[in-house]
């Protein structure tokens, strides 16, 4: 059993992930932390959510799961709930960025809002990935909105991802947020532009650790 845990507490987000897991080939069991804030959006609601979040994987682990994947794109609470599970337990991030690197020399990445760019800049740093890093860029639009109105919000981050290509000068995108799962299939075609989106990464390599 692989168990998705959504760090906030907006159960549509979660059964959003599960969705592009079955599409990507992968069957999991998707949590949702509903003592999180709404939306993890800077460092003060990853705070908030690391408490309630490693009740979860704590209970994961109790009921077997053989693999466990953090649905929150800043990594929150990562190592502190790989101190604690009995099985491997995955990034949505860190999966994207050793997808991305494995897709091109450099990378960028479009995130929500300003305020996630510095948690997301110094991940990267943390996992080693300085040197392939083009950009981290923020889309201004916030995760909720993603989650309530995709098609409207769409236009923003497709912008802002072929801003990155021209202006960054890279053919890799990673798409930073959980929220933005549906973006690849409103920006349609992508031609040589990869657009890298964690929660299927995660979901493959969680499938790959899981036996």
């Amino acid at each position: 059993m692989i168990v998705l845990i959504n760090p906030n507490s907006t159960d549509a987000m979660t059964i959003a992930m599960v969705r592009t897991a079955l599409e990507a080939g992968v069957k999991l069991t998707g949590w949702t932390s509903l003592d999180g804030p709404a939306a993890i959006q800077g460092p003060e609601d990853g705070a908030a959510c690391i408490s309630p979040l490693l009740a979860l994987v704590s209970k994961a682990s109790e009921v077997g799961a053989k693999a466990i994947i953090i649905g929150c794109f800043d990594d929150t609470g990562l190592d502190a709930a790989r101190d604690i599970a009995s099985c491997p337990v995955i990034g949505i991030c860190q999966a994207a960025y050793h997808m991305a690197v494995l897709s091109g020399p450099r990378f960028s990445v479009v995130t929500t809002l300003a305020v996630s760019v510095p948690v997301l800049e110094t991940n990267i740093h943390a996992y080693g990935f300085t040197t392939q890093l083009a950009c981290v860029r923020a889309s201004g639009v916030p995760v909720l909105d993603l989650e309530t109105d995709p098609a409207g919000t769409a236009p923003a981050v497709i912008g802002e991802i072929k801003r990155a290509v021209i202006e960054d000068k890279v053919n890799t995108v990673v798409l930073g947020c959980a929220s933005m799962v549906h973006i690849p299939a409103f920006f349609g075609e992508t031609g040589t532009v990869r657009l890298i989106d964690g929660v299927t990464s995660a979901a493959q390599f969680a499938q790959f650790l899981a036996k």
